[in-house]
């Protein structure tokens, strides 16, 4: 009954490896931090990495930076939270469970952990970059805004805009990242990280994707880059690869566009990253580029 989670590449430089920790994280929304040399020695047997409580299994295991990064937790309910590395302490043993990452609802589990560059912008300012690179885009496109309306969002935070230098502009832009969405149905969407705000570790976070127009439930989440590709299985054994390109950049509260159309009975189960390899996809069609219904 036990598979392989995480496969992880450490850095080269085995003397650098003080400067990373190791955070796990498990389905039922615990976190635990351990300093990467807690697993310099491993036997042939394997070594515990963490304590689970009967049930539970872990989802993600990531090398983070306490000064350079911050953990981002999603639900298959379409929450997510992103919390400061440092709100987790390190532990000392290997054998614990861990603390509370996120709360979760009724039905409700964790998906996955993505480690997320750390950027010291504040509310104003992250507002004010969000509409700045949607006018851009729109204006390069020639597209009008998507006509996907926000879902509420029950812990929305009010901010007015603030005025951003040209400077300012373009280092948060060189530093920004976007999280890739999909659901079960199918329905998927980037959205930039400025829009997942930082908050406490252990609350129950913010809507990630709406689910309640196409239903479902989120199949992954996890950081891309613009040339990458993305892999999607169905449980009929259905595939499609296509470039994250031709997914719709939208707003986080919304329930994006179609990427996979399933048939009626039929659910995404997988999806997989496919880092930039200068190829290029060929599948005939163009997920992402229309409209919602």
């Amino acid at each position: 009954g036990e598979s392989i989670t995480s496969i992880l590449p450490l850095p080269e430089d085995e003397a650098s490896w003080d400067q990373f920790d190791v955070m796990f994280s498990t389905r039922s929304g615990g976190v635990r931090r351990n300093k990467l040399s807690d697993f310099v020695q491993i036997n042939r047997n394997g070594k515990i990495a963490m304590k689970l409580d009967e049930g539970d299994a872990i989802i993600g295991v990531g090398l983070c930076n306490a000064a350079q990064n911050d953990i981002l937790l999603t639900t298959a309910l379409g929450r997510s939270i992103r919390f400061a590395t440092e709100e987790v302490r390190v532990f000392a043993g290997r054998e614990s469970t861990g603390v509370r990452g996120i709360r979760l609802a009724e039905s409700d589990s964790v998906i996955s952990m993505a480690i997320l560059r750390s950027v010291e912008a504040g509310p104003a300012e992250r507002a004010a970059y969000i509409k700045h690179s949607n006018a851009m885009r729109r204006a390069v496109s020639g597209e009008d805004e998507l006509e996907d309306a926000a879902a509420p969002d029950d812990e929305e935070e009010a901010a007015d805009e603030a005025a951003l230098t040209p400077e300012r502009i373009a280092e948060l832009g060189a530093a920004e990242e976007f999280i890739l969405t999909v659901s079960t149905e199918g329905f998927g969407k980037r959205t930039s990280a400025y829009e997942f705000r930082r908050t406490g570790r252990g609350g129950q976070g913010l809507l990630a994707q709406d689910l309640t127009r196409k239903g479902g439930r989120l199949a992954a989440s996890f950081p891309v880059e613009e040339f990458d590709q993305i892999l999607l299985v169905t449980d009929q054994g259905q595939l499609i690869r296509t470039p994250v390109s031709q997914v719709r950049i939208v707003g986080r509260n919304t329930s994006g566009v179609t990427i996979f159309r399933t048939a009626a009975d039929e659910h995404v189960v997988s999806v997989e990253r496919l880092a930039d390899s200068g190829e290029e996809a060929d599948n005939g069609d163009e997920p992402g580029s229309e409209a919602e219904e």
